[in-house]
């Protein structure tokens, strides 16, 4: 099985951090994977962009025409990414930075309030590891350990104190999600 994987949005968002998180849990259960990044001369500020192909079995290209997920971060990324996503696929978007509803249909579309959700937690830098929290609990692509370990893994020492936080981002998506699955089971 392969699932591509785009994350996008402005630079600074945590678009290709969260992407290498991702691929670095893939890796350490044992698929194979590949990051590629994508950013414009303003690395802060300016649109960003990663792809990351998870499979079973050797993967043929890193590119992707029709992505299994998207993560848009904001408007641009939504615009560009939403005719994209793979029928079937999964949109999940960051309702804080997006002004318009989702147009497409034959996708499972999700919009969440990361920014406030972020804020929250007391940091807004956590919105890029909470919407990857809610991918992981709504595909199940990989497991919210697996991204923590990983995250705790591969984080910098100077970063390392962010741990608890970012820990805690990424269970405030997954359970945001699950929120989401009782409100529509009622």
């Amino acid at each position: 099985m392969e699932t591509s994987i785009i994350i996008s949005g402005f630079g600074g968002q945590g678009t290709l951090f969260a992407g290498q998180v991702i691929t670095y849990a893939a890796m350490a259960a044992g698929k194979e994977v590949t990051w590629i990044p994508s950013y414009g001369p303003e690395m802060r500020g300016g649109t960003a962009n990663c792809t990351v192909v998870i499979s079973d079995n050797r993967i043929g290209s890193p590119l992707v025409l029709n992505p299994t997920i998207v993560i848009a971060m904001n408007q641009p990324s939504l615009e560009k990414y939403e005719s994209l996503v793979a029928e079937g696929g999964y949109l999940i978007a960051n309702k804080s930075l997006i002004e318009k509803d989702f147009s497409r249909s034959g996708i499972n579309s999700y919009f969440i309030p990361a920014n406030e959700l972020a804020a929250e937690i007391g940091n807004m830098k956590m919105s890029s590891m909470l919407l990857t929290g809610a991918m992981v609990e709504i595909t199940g692509i990989l497991s919210l350990d697996q991204i923590k370990t990983a995250l705790e893994n591969n984080l910098p020492a100077r970063h390392k104190k962010t741990l608890p936080m970012n820990f805690q981002a990424i269970d405030k998506g997954a359970e945001y999600i699950k929120e989401l699955a009782a409100e529509k089971a009622k």
